[in-house]
């Protein structure tokens, strides 16, 4: 099946402008801003002590986008042609197994930051023990070597002897085992995402409401300017997960069966292929995106940026606040929900 597959590839090929220069200049963009936003990010982080289940979260995920970023280069190089052929087997073998595995490593942290945030909304001046936060690094550490593991048979059963020397398809190189456990790792990552993105939401929905309930008992502000500055900060999470991860979880199962199975024609799975490809621009787009997570959830983060950049945060305290007879406490950890 492997050969016949294989045979068939002259008459089915992607090589246009749209894979060898629109998304290579795509990819190039956020590559750079990313880059540069993460790095940023890296060096302010860890300026701060990690006196937090939040701080401990969000360095893991910045950890994650820079190393996501720099998987970019080998796909740039891979799709625009300007490679070897060994860079696109490295690339089917390693930089790309590199790459979803820090993508669901994000997704798994953005969903314990979420849980954190609505205990913190219910036990604001909880302070984490010592032992909490051991637990929370063991639970981290623990995080990256399953993720680590359920990726590495990616990576050794990419490694099809019988391939031809020009592979356009990363299926091309699995074994037989090897396209079975990738579809098997399909559906896991699927649980993973949607689980999460439950839990994402059930959060902020709770947030909200504790929150809301909060502000009317505390101020005299009207329900519809409560609801306005709630919702601020707790689009920010949820609108990451909607731009960058839903469209791609919902095209993906389509793709891998196209991959793993022979059930679409040509036409089909060029166009599986296409949608595949924009989606996962998008989730790519979280590696920039993340960063405005940092600076509106995390007032340490916030301020500590501000120090590295030798300015202050007057212009940011400056912007127009829907709740202007209050402001909500500062919280042990450093974070915040509203704007401050």
């Amino acid at each position: 099946n492997q050969t016949e597959d294989v045979g068939n590839l002259t008459s089915c090929r992607r090589d246009n402008w749209i894979n060898q220069v629109f998304f290579p200049l795509l990819y190039t963009v956020i590559f750079f801003l990313g880059i540069v936003m993460n790095s940023l990010a890296i060096w302010v982080f860890f300026q701060l002590v990690s006196k937090s289940k939040f701080i401990i979260y969000l360095k893991n995920i910045v950890i994650a986008d820079l190393l996501m970023n720099l998987t970019f280069p080998f796909k740039i190089l891979r799709d625009s042609g300007l490679g070897p052929e060994a860079l696109r087997r490295f690339v089917c073998q390693v930089s790309s197994v590199v790459f979803y595995f820090t993508m669901y490593i994000s997704i798994i942290f953005l969903g314990l930051i979420s849980i954190d945030r609505y205990q913190k909304t219910v036990n604001p001046f909880k302070n984490s023990k010592p032992q909490k936060l051991l637990c929370t690094k063991v639970l981290s550490a623990g995080i990256w070597i399953f993720m680590f593991l359920l990726s590495l048979p990616n990576m050794i059963l990419t490694n099809n002897k019988q391939a031809s020397q020009e592979v356009k398809k990363c299926s091309h190189l699995k074994t037989d085992f090897g396209l079975k456990w990738h579809e098997i790792m399909n559906f896991i990552c699927q649980f993973i995402f949607w689980s999460n993105l439950v839990i994402i939401m059930l959060c902020y929905i709770l947030i909200s409401k504790e929150l809301y309930k909060s502000y009317k008992r505390t101020t005299g502000a009207s329900t519809k300017q409560v609801k306005k500055s709630i919702n601020i900060n707790v689009f920010i999470v949820i609108a990451v997960f909607f731009i960058c991860f839903v469209p791609f979880h919902f095209a993906k199962v389509p793709y891998t069966i196209s991959q793993t199975r022979k059930v679409f024609d040509c036409s089909a799975e060029i166009t599986l292929f296409y949608i595949k490809e924009i989606t996962l621009w998008f989730s790519s787009l979280n590696a920039c995106l993340d960063p405005l997570i940092y600076f509106f959830l995390c007032k340490s983060f916030r301020d500590s940026l501000f120090r590295v950049l030798n300015c202050n945060d007057k212009g940011f305290e400056s912007l127009p606040q829907h709740i202007t007879k209050t402001k909500a406490p500062d919280r042990p950890d450093g974070s915040t929900l509203t704007p401050s």
